[in-house]
């Protein structure tokens, strides 16, 4: 009988961002210490910066939605995002980071 084949892990990463909601329009604004800025245009009340950033983020990266989401800072600005199917080099290019 023959031995499986492992299968290796899926790409994925974390990201750490310092969100600015209410902002005019949603962008990526380059670095901020450790942290990608990223500009928000929804406002910060029950979630909606939150979903708009994750949502932001995967349209960005040619993700699907759900391989985006908020790992850390739900109420914060600084935030840590999980991202499936990418390695932090690859999101960094698509960024333009």
């Amino acid at each position: 009988m023959a031995k499986p084949t492992p299968v290796p892990p899926a790409a994925g990463c974390t990201l750490a961002i310092k969100a600015i909601p209410g902002a005019p329009r949603t962008e990526v604004c380059g670095w901020l210490g450790d942290a990608v800025k990223v500009k928000i245009h929804a406002p910060p009340l029950e979630g909606r910066a939150n979903e708009a950033l994750t949502e932001f983020l995967a349209d960005e990266l040619d993700l699907p939605r759900r391989a985006v989401s908020l790992v850390r800072g739900d109420t914060a600005r600084q935030k840590v995002v999980r991202i499936d199917g990418l390695a932090l080099d690859e999101v960094k290019r698509r960024l333009g980071l």
